[in-house]
């Protein structure tokens, strides 16, 4: 009777773990749209991303128009700001519902209709296959969009100076169209926006998280003009990578400019030696200076062999 009891025991056990495991969800795929003021192409976007992705979550980003009601009657799950608090922190909101869904990889796509939706699954493949942590969307890898001729000069040069202020070598710095693994999903989190670019900052994410990223090629349409004035947010991208530079890597960025500062001051004097012995008369002005470069050319170097070390102590610690 003993023995009946436990084998029906241990069989209604695991008719119960198998119950549980059927009935576990598995990690679902989302997509993340910041949008305001986009109720002309968010609706499409988020349809369109549907086909793709399990969820879709819009972050109404204070819009006073019809964004949120246009996007909830596609299928997406709407988040709402009561204010517009920038695109930093409309990704952020998406990225902590992301978390808290448990999404094993996360999309981000914006909501102006330039990036094709049906180009998603290219951004999932190399992550479901497990073989990077992100992957980037890039408008110059082989796939010919009609591109504004002054939004590829302004591209290429903030992707160059990203790529040497990072450490981290794209094609496309400023693309929105990224997929994160629930690694990065993790890992990731953005500063306030204050017009710094976060795809920019993002690349400092990915060499201060050691993780992985791929490049896939993407085409992009640019149905209108651009909302923001591009030079002046092309300056605040610029000030933003010097900003992330000076907290990030300060070796390079103080040990560069007091080489810099430091070797000005060492040509200068070198004048005013050379000017010594050709006129027997010592150019005061040009000596002054020179001395006054060499020494914040040295303070500035030793600052930023001070602050990397700093760094790397707090690293270690764990903080």
């Amino acid at each position: 009777m003993l023995k009946c009891l436990q084998r029906l025991c241990h069989h209604h056990q695991k008719q119960h773990n198998v119950n549980q495991t059927d009935t576990a969800s598995p990690q679902p795929t989302v997509a993340i749209i910041a949008a305001y003021n986009e109720d002309r192409f968010v609706g499409s976007v988020v349809i369109k991303a549907l086909r793709h992705v399990d969820h879709v979550i819009v972050i109404d980003d204070g819009s006073t128009d019809h964004t949120a009601h246009v996007a909830e009657k596609a299928g997406a799950l709407v988040i709402r700001h009561e204010r517009n608090r920038g695109k930093a922190e409309a990704i952020n909101t998406g990225l902590t519902r992301a978390r808290e869904m448990n999404a094993s990889i996360a999309v981000l796509i914006d909501a102006d209709g330039q990036h094709n939706p049906d180009q998603i699954p290219e951004l999932l493949a190399p992550i479901q296959n497990q073989d990077v942590d992100l992957v980037v969307g890039s408008r110059f890898l082989g796939v010919r969009s009609r591109i504004p001729r002054w939004r590829i000069v302004g591209q290429h040069a903030l992707t160059v100076a990203t790529n040497l202020a990072s450490g981290v070598v794209l094609t496309d710095s400023q693309s929105g169209f990224r997929a994160l693994s629930n690694k990065a999903l993790q890992a990731l989190a953005f500063r306030p926006d204050g017009g710094f670019s976060i795809e920019s900052e993002m690349q400092f994410l990915i060499n201060k998280h050691h993780l992985s990223v791929k490049e896939v090629p993407v085409s992009v349409i640019y149905a209108e003009g651009p909302k923001r004035n591009p030079f002046r947010h092309g300056f605040q991208v610029l000030n933003g990578v010097v900003a992330m530079v000076s907290q990030h890597r300060p070796l390079f960025f103080f040990g560069v400019t007091g080489v810099l500062l430091l070797t000005v001051g060492i040509l200068l004097g070198l004048v005013v030696v050379d000017r010594y012995n050709q006129y027997q008369n010592l150019a005061v002005g040009y000596a002054l200076i020179s001395i006054l470069l060499a020494i914040i050319g040295i303070q500035t170097l030793f600052t930023g062999i001070i602050l990397h070390s700093l760094r790397a102590f707090l690293s270690e610690n764990g903080r």
